[in-house]
């Protein structure tokens, strides 16, 4: 079993393998199953609005979860909780394949004006269950940044953090392909599932026996002082100070500096996504008629073309432009991505998605290469994890307010994305540049 420690800065593509695959298979896991999420939902009695609730299951409890398994990761190491984060998705995927075996009799029928009309079913209970169960050990993208932090230099932490999103979005290259492939077998949904299953044992096994701690000189224990005047009754002051002990809390967090600005940026940045990502498959079918293929056809494009900028393209910019150029800069590209949409014609909806990749793919690793400069190297944990519980919380609020906003306005929504990330740019111009980043 793999107990040794990285303790040498990443300079190079191979010490950060380890914790690359485990996120690529992570993310591989988890979108194997996104297509056939919907058709699930309505099979067992749901519609778009018991749809929209279920997204935001995850993101709900990995808002309670993400912290504490950040904090958590500061203290007892980062090697341990992402094996705990990993055996709850484990568990989950358990839980979603038990829905299949599970009748799906009617439990209460609703048939609401407001509501819609939807049937609540016990696989569709257990389902949400399993959604639950995922979101609450949710913490493997906040740890996992947390870890590449530990093992990145100053110099490479922009080029690194951009690995990560590379195999982020490789796996959402893969995975809705590898669905569509199990999933035109005649076990139909259930062996994604199963697939999705085996891919969270093999990540589990990855973290088990091929990662090394990051942090190998963690306090386990308050230490003592072993003291001749205790053996008589005599009282001695401990004079002695643990470092790092009272700062993990929310409110010493947003002290550090520019941190609330930081925090900001990235909630407004997942709000926007949250807003497209909701919108977006609704106009793709209605607004813009395209089949299930043509959606998938746009967004397997985009993750390429996001591999594209978040590997070789901003490897190279990284070394030479500024980080806040590159953030601030790739937040208006993307803003101006999100606003082409409003067009119906198809080649302009492929040139926004190609800014789209762009901006984000310049901005979004680029800007978490920043937060974890910023927080400084005992808080890696305890800042990653409360920036996810941030970013849940704008999820929530993007997915349910994006799809009322495109029920009401239809592509307008996309230039409430286009608002957002304008504003996220505009907060990110006040950031600091390296030169006065917190050592």
């Amino acid at each position: 079993m793999a107990q040794d420690h990285a303790s040498a800065p990443a300079t190079g593509l191979g010490p950060l393998l380890p914790i690359l695959s485990i996120n690529f298979v992570g993310t591989l896991g988890f979108s194997i199953v996104l297509p056939f999420l919907v058709f699930l939902v309505a099979d067992w009695g749901g519609n778009a609005l018991v749809f929209g609730i279920l997204a935001s299951t995850y993101s709900a409890f990995q808002l309670i979860g993400a912290p504490i398994l950040g904090r958590w990761s500061d203290s007892i190491g980062r090697r341990k909780v992402l094996l705990v984060s990993q055996l709850g998705t484990l568990i989950s995927w358990v839980i979603f394949l038990a829905a299949f075996l599970l009748p799906a009799d009617a439990l209460l029928s609703v048939d609401s004006a407001l509501l819609g009309q939807f049937t609540l079913t016990l696989p569709l209970l257990v389902l949400f269950v399993a959604r639950a169960a995922d979101g609450l050990t949710g913490g493997n993208v906040s740890v996992a940044n947390a870890y590449l932090a530990d093992i990145t230099d100053d110099s490479h932490r922009t080029e690194n953090f951009g690995r990560m999103a590379v195999s982020t979005n490789a796996g959402f290259i893969l995975g809705p392909a590898l669905a569509g492939i199990l999933g035109a077998t005649i076990y139909g949904p259930v062996l994604p599932v199963i697939a999705a299953l085996l891919i969270s044992a093999l990540a589990t096994l990855m973290i088990l026996f091929g990662l090394r701690e990051s942090r190998p000189n963690l306090l386990d224990a308050k230490p003592g002082i072993n003291n001749a005047c205790k053996v008589f009754g005599q009282e001695t002051k401990e004079c002695y100070e643990l470092k790092g002990c009272d700062e993990t809390s929310n409110a010493s967090i947003l002290k550090l500096p520019h941190m609330p600005a930081m925090l900001a940026v990235n909630f407004l940045v997942m709000l926007g996504f949250s807003f497209f990502y909701v919108a977006f498959p609704t106009h793709a079918a209605l607004g813009l008629d395209w089949s299930v293929t043509d959606a998938g056809t746009f967004f397997a494009v985009l993750s390429l073309l996001m591999v594209l900028v978040q590997g070789p393209v901003l490897a190279r910019l990284s070394r030479t432009v500024p980080e806040k150029t590159l953030v601030v800069g790739g937040s208006l590209i993307l803003a101006c991505g999100f606003a082409l949409l409003l067009s119906s014609s198809g080649i302009i909806v492929y040139a926004a998605g190609a800014l789209i990749a762009l901006g984000n793919g310049l901005m979004w690793p680029t800007f978490m290469a920043m937060l974890s400069r910023l927080s400084g190297e005992r808080l890696q944990g305890a800042v990653q994890g409360l920036a996810s519980s941030m970013g849940a919380a704008a999820s929530i609020a993007g997915l349910i307010a994006g799809g009322l906003v495109y029920t009401w306005a239809g592509a307008w929504a996309f230039l409430l994305s286009a608002l957002t990330i304008a504003t996220a740019a505009i907060l990110a111009a006040a950031l600091p540049g390296r030169e006065t980043a917190r050592r």
